[in-house]
């Protein structure tokens, strides 16, 4: 699975950002990771194709909303009320199996979009 993500940007603290990744082909799930400066690369948000089951890491419950539109084989990151700490470079994952932990391990994932940025300021 070839994956592009975008939607990427600078905003202030409060704003809001969609990302999009449009991926060439089907997997279990598909999942947003990011990975700050000197951090390891952390779960966001995941969403199984068929039931559309969704599963979000609790630093972005009640603020991000992951959905996806199986006739364009894309999924997005609806993510409001932006803080500081959201900044990150994030990217776009496909994989998983029925089997994933919850909340998803990065190694779970196979497939891995080139990252788009997101700087949220003060």
């Amino acid at each position: 699975v070839q994956l592009q993500a975008s939607g990427g940007g600078s905003v202030q603290a409060r704003g809001s950002l969609r990302l999009s990744c449009a991926a060439s082909g089907r997997s279990y799930a598909m999942g947003w990771f990011r990975q700050a400066p000197g951090k390891e690369r952390e779960f966001v948000a995941a969403i199984t194709w068929s039931l559309s089951r969704t599963y979000y890491a609790d630093s972005v419950k009640g603020r991000f909303t992951i959905s996806r539109d199986n006739a364009k084989g894309a999924v997005y990151l609806q993510m409001n009320n932006l803080n500081v700490e959201d900044t990150a470079l994030y990217y776009c994952a496909a994989g998983g199996t029925y089997k994933m932990t919850i909340p998803p391990r990065p190694d779970e994932f196979g497939s891995w979009g080139q990252g788009t940025q997101v700087t949220v300021s003060s």
